[in-house]
């Protein structure tokens, strides 16, 4: 079974790398529309509507915060194996600074994608 270390992975915005990321996640999902009819034999049935994504990103402070509310061009590369990337606009709707005492200067982000969403290819 193969897997893929993480370690190259990374979040550009706008054709840039984002600093200090360490972590991110995506959720895609479509949506299931009920088309129960009579003749359904009492078996619920469904197909698919619209698709939406979004999801977050998380790392150390390196530099000042992205502005929420802006549109960017998100990239996420998943690893150091070519196709392993996934693209769209989204807006950055969310940001969480988080300063520990004992730890490092952290900041998180969610987005919302806005338009198609690009997936792996490999």
């Amino acid at each position: 079974m193969g897997r893929l270390a993480g370690k190259a992975g990374s979040v550009n915005a706008g054709g840039g790398a984002i600093a200090g990321i360490k972590s991110w996640s995506l959720d895609y999902k479509v949506a299931t529309l009920e088309n129960t009819a009579f003749d359904s034999a009492s078996v619920k049935g469904f197909i698919p509507g619209l698709t939406e994504w979004s999801g977050a990103f998380e790392g150390f402070k390196d530099g000042a915060p992205t502005a929420i509310g802006s549109s960017i061009t998100l990239t996420l590369k998943e690893s150091e194996t070519t196709g392993q990337v996934a693209s769209g606009s989204a807006i950055l709707t969310g940001w969480s600074p988080k300063t520990d005492v004992a730890g490092v200067v952290t900041y998180s982000y969610t987005f919302q994608g806005t338009g198609v969403l690009t997936i792996p290819t490999a």
